[in-house]
């Protein structure tokens, strides 16, 4: 009996030699290291180093998350990931009427300059990466950190990191946006031309499929939904006068990583294969760096459940064995409490402890790219990239990702992939186990972590603060000169990070920029 990968591709019983007759191994695989990079994109990959171990935390208070950081730290975290709320993501202060009941709930609430202070406080900066899951508003974060690092005396070339600043899949999947697509790019663009000069280390875009994923989006979906936004992002940097080699290496991406291990493995090796082609052969580019695929990956939130929580934590090592034998170069595993609250400090660590045992118990890290040449992962392989490839194409058929954002394309796409799978988990043909099979009657009683409601009114304490001890003419100037930026085609972000520096509030330059910029407003198509 054939099966069905969650792309909706055959999955055969047996494979052998005869499915992958005229493949050329030089050609579809090369050796670690090089092009195409199939088989990942350093030579040794983890037989030298393992990973980056990130966890993505944040909630309540700057000084909550700063304690929770601290103790990831201290439990062997090599890589910080910063969530936060959402009234920080959509660019609002926590005192606006917009911003009730929504303060620390999703994240950390980060208002100005002095928040971002507390959030690292005793964290050194030159000695950690830090990503943060930042979009619409991701240069004003950034500039944060930035001026965060110039007070502990770490310059910006010192600073490592990546924000994820991908608006185009907030119209598609999240809605976390401000600012039309057109704006949004330009932004984009200055964020890349900026830390080229200011913060030549940091990763300026994680484009990200994660939420894609999260919304619906199967695997096949997910690459080439991602990989059309990828393209999107390099014309746009091209045609504000970029060379491709002076910020493509600095590209990175963000994917999910599924309990369907086979076709995850194989989805990862595919992404690499088209972005390596697409860079060299499209966009000409020379440099090695710039053909990498290089991503950051986080096991599937969607695939975890209220019920029977603690089988979440067998669900999340599959998930994190995926993408380390897909080559990821970071991973957050999430905690097995996550489908029912924020988590507690004992399923974060236990989430930690998962990455650690897969990285020093096991033999995974011994070799590089231990499936190469496996019958059936290299014929998903090619069968995942070859259904990419056609979504793709549709896409680049109806004008690139921005047109077919606007047209409603990828959306309507994810929405019927999320309405098959509803549909199979309901008749019983895809297994949840807890769910629809091998349920219990009686569910062990379980404490989440609680947010504090207080924090609001805290958070809009410290603003009323900062506001009335700041120099409100050098704030209002710096926003002056920020919006005459705006206007015309000098980069933002110089005159942005001097309003922060006069202690400007994330609020204010985010409205400041909608003055000038606007806001996005779906069409009815969309």
């Amino acid at each position: 009996m054939v099966r069905y990968s969650e792309s909706g591709l055959p999955i055969e019983p047996v494979y052998g030699p005869a499915g992958l007759a005229g493949w050329d191994p030089d050609a579809e695989l090369g050796e670690p290291g090089g092009y195409p990079y199939t088989r990942g994109v350093y030579p040794t990959m983890y037989t030298g180093r393992a990973w980056t171990m990130r966890q993505y935390a944040g909630f309540g208070t700057a000084r909550e998350s700063n304690a929770r950081y601290r103790q990831l730290i201290e439990h062997g975290t090599t890589g910080l990931s910063v969530a936060f709320d959402l009234p920080t993501q959509m660019g609002h202060d926590s005192d606006t009427p917009i911003a009730a009941g929504e303060v620390g709930k999703v994240g950390v609430a980060i208002d100005s300059v002095e928040d971002m202070e507390t959030l690292f406080g005793g964290i050194p900066l030159g000695a950690v990466s830090t990503s943060m899951t930042i979009n619409a508003p991701a240069a004003v974060l950034l500039l944060m950190y930035q001026l965060v690092g110039e007070q502990q005396g770490v310059a910006g070339h010192q600073l490592n990191g990546t924000v994820q600043n991908d608006v185009l899949k907030e119209y598609i999947a999240r809605g976390t946006y401000i600012y039309p697509p057109q704006p949004s790019l330009r932004l984009t663009a200055d964020i890349f031309r900026y830390c080229r000069a200011e913060i030549p280390r940091w990763n300026t875009i994680s484009i990200s499929g994660y939420h894609m994923a999260e919304a619906g989006a199967s695997p096949a979906q997910e690459i080439a939904f991602t990989l059309a936004n990828g393209i999107a992002y390099v014309r746009t940097a091209l045609a504000a006068g970029m060379d491709v080699d002076d910020f493509a290496p600095r590209l990175s991406f963000f994917f999910v990583a599924r309990t369907t291990l086979l076709e995850e493995v194989a989805k990862f090796r595919a992404a690499r294969r088209i972005w390596a082609r697409l860079m060299r052969e499209e966009f000409g580019a020379h440099d090695p760096r710039s053909q990498m695929l290089r991503f950051h990956t986080q096991t599937a939130g969607v695939q975890l459940t209220a019920q029977q929580p603690e089988v979440n934590l067998a669900r999340v090592t599959v998930q994190g064995l995926a993408a380390v034998l897909g080559g990821t170069q970071s991973l957050h595993t999430n905690s097995f409490d996550e489908a029912i609250a924020l988590p507690t400090e004992k399923a974060a660590r236990l989430a930690l402890r998962t990455q650690q045992v897969l990285a020093h118990e096991t033999d995974v890290t011994a070799t590089v790219d231990p499936f190469a040449g496996s019958y059936a992962v290299e014929s998903l392989t090619d069968a995942v990239e070859e259904a990419a490839l056609a979504l793709m194409t549709r896409v680049a058929d109806l004008g690139g990702a921005v047109a077919a954002i606007e047209r409603g394309f990828q959306k309507d796409e994810i929405e019927r992939n999320a309405y098959r799978i509803a549909q199979e988990t309901d008749a019983g043909q895809r297994v949840v186990v807890g769910v629809n099979r091998f349920r219990t009657d009686e569910e062990e009683p379980y404490e989440p972590l609680r947010v504090d409601p207080a924090i609001e009114a805290q958070q809009a304490e410290r603003l009323a603060r900062l506001r009335a001890r700041r120099n409100q003419n050098a704030v209002t100037a710096a926003l002056g000169t920020l919006r005459k930026a705006a206007e015309g085609p000098d980069n933002v972000l110089y005159p942005m990070r001097e309003a922060l520096r006069a202690r400007a509030t994330l609020g204010e330059v985010s409205d400041a920029l909608r003055e000038v910029w606007g806001t996005y407003v779906p069409t009815d198509a969309f």
